[in-house]
């Protein structure tokens, strides 16, 4: 099974007895497993979409660490990270690096890399990194096909298992892909079949005879919905003309509903979700937002309503709009994390503002909260000792500066450690940069939340091995955002 347990089954407990199956021979003697790999075949796990040029990782950052080691690390990253960490993560999951030492045809970190993807939200991406991989076998098929589900893109997947059926994870996908190839008769004998043979659940029976044959249902009860739907019973529901809704499944369905025939307020909050785990463009966010005029008052349409009156105050240029917009507009987002999404779109053109009072002070840490905090945080005079602070953060030297609180105490002693802290020195000096970067970035979340022990070891981590961007960027996150929540 997958790790992720509402993807589709990776691997059948039992061989599916279909024609199609391809025959095994043996001669009765004793044999060993043997596994070949052609030598000019790359390891999935060394795969990526960001070349080091882009990344600025080096090749062998994994170092002597075991796929296992590294699995496990990956499946213990909780979701809700600082955006800093989602930016590292993502980075470190799409990165081209060589495969550990102890890589084999199982590619264990692959697959984990996969599953962290389709955990943040990120199905595009995790497709895109599976086309690049190749369906070699039935995890990865599985994998690819889910994550096509989700996207609209299944027509691929499918076209490849018509080429090669042993992909198939389960009857189930067979049927579907036997479908949408346009053999619909062989998919209505295989769903038979399987009924006789007992290889489909209840629920996928039931589901797969409406889509196959949908006028014979037509006037029946809808369905019971799935608690916990596979992307594939979930495409089946909405293909039978009973859609189950994503805002209450796991985050990678609000991909399915950014395509086009799903209503705006849907697409808005499916939008919200993946902005903020990081994993969509924040102007896909913002076309949304600026579609048309809110349908309602409360929840989504209150943030429509409240970033739609910003965007006209600063094309209008009147200060006191902007000033009046910029705060409700803050505080109507916050309500739905969304702040840093806010700060991505708007800090520049608040730098620009020369806003004073409480929206100069609010402009100020939207720009800290921007890619461009550094430049921000120069041309900014300070109006009081937690803007100084910020300020000294942002430039990346807090000496001589006082700490306003224990958090930011905790921060500066970070900062003024030149070494990995203890606890990750050991996978540093060996050479497992990766690990010690995925330990590090599950501290930051436990130091966000108030442990100020590792709330200083990953900011020290971070500096220590030249991630000095991520350092700064996590460490004013969590004094704007955690202070704001």
């Amino acid at each position: 099974m997958s790790a992720i347990d509402w993807l589709s089954d990776s691997v059948s407990s039992d061989p599916l007895a279909f024609p199609w199956n391809e025959p095994t021979t043996s001669d009765g003697a004793g044999t060993e497993s043997i596994s070949v790999t052609p030598l000019d075949e790359v390891s999935p796990d060394a795969v990526g979409l960001l070349p080091t040029s882009v990344t600025g990782l080096p090749r062998t950052l994994w170092g002597t660490s075991s796929s296992e080691d590294l699995a496990r690390e990956l499946e213990q990253i909780q979701t809700g990270l600082m955006p800093a960490m989602q930016d590292l993560l993502l980075t470190l999951l799409l990165a081209e690096l060589d495969p550990p030492s102890d890589s084999d045809p199982s590619h264990a970190l692959f697959l984990a890399r996969v599953d962290a993807l389709m955990e943040l939200g990120a199905v595009e991406q995790a497709e895109a990194l599976l086309r690049r991989a190749g369906p070699s076998d039935e995890e990865t098929f599985s994998r690819w096909f889910d994550a096509s589900l989700l996207t609209g893109t299944e027509d691929a997947a499918c076209a490849t298992l018509k080429i090669k059926p042993d992909l198939a994870p389960n009857l189930a996908t067979r049927i579907f892909c036997l479908a949408r190839n346009g053999d619909w008769h062989a998919a209505a004998v295989t769903l038979e079949t399987g009924r006789a043979l007992d290889q489909l659940t209840g629920a996928e029976d039931a589901i797969l005879a409406r889509f196959l044959d949908p006028e014979t249902f037509s006037g029946a009860p809808e369905l019971a919905p799935p608690t916990r739907p596979t992307p594939l019973v979930f495409r089946l529901y909405e293909s039978v003309g009973e859609p189950i809704p994503s805002n209450i499944l796991p985050l990678p369905f609000a991909q399915a509903d950014l395509r086009l025939n799903t209503g705006w307020k849907s697409q808005i909050e499916a939008a919200e979700r993946l902005a903020r785990s990081g994993t969509l463009d924040e102007n896909r966010l913002l076309g949304l937002y600026t579609e048309r005029q809110p349908a309602a008052s409360g929840g989504v349409w209150d943030r429509v309503a409240a970033v739609q009156a910003f965007e006209t105050a600063l094309a209008a240029g009147n200060h006191e709009e902007i000033a009046s917009t910029l705060v409700h507009a803050w505080n109507v987002l916050g309500e739905a994390d969304l702040q840093p999404v806010f700060a991505d779109l708007y800090a520049d053109k608040l730098a620009d503002a020369a806003l004073g009072g409480e929206a100069g002070h609010l402009a100020f840490e939207v720009g800290l909260l921007s890619p461009h905090y550094e430049s921000i945080a120069l041309e900014h005079q300070p109006q009081d000792a937690s803007e100084k602070f910020l300020k000294a953060v942002a430039r990346g030297d807090v000496t001589g500066i006082s700490a306003p609180d224990e958090t930011s105490a905790a921060i500066a002693e970070g900062f003024r450690m030149s070494t990995p802290p203890e606890r990750l020195a050991g996978l540093v000096n060996d050479g497992n940069l990766g690990e010690a970067i995925l330990r590090a970035i599950r501290m930051a979340t436990d130091g966000a939340q108030g442990d100020l022990e590792k709330l200083r070891d990953a900011v020290a981590l971070f500096r220590s091995i030249g991630l000095e961007d991520t350092a700064r960027r996590f460490a004013l996150q969590t004094m704007i955002l955690v202070e704001d929540a």
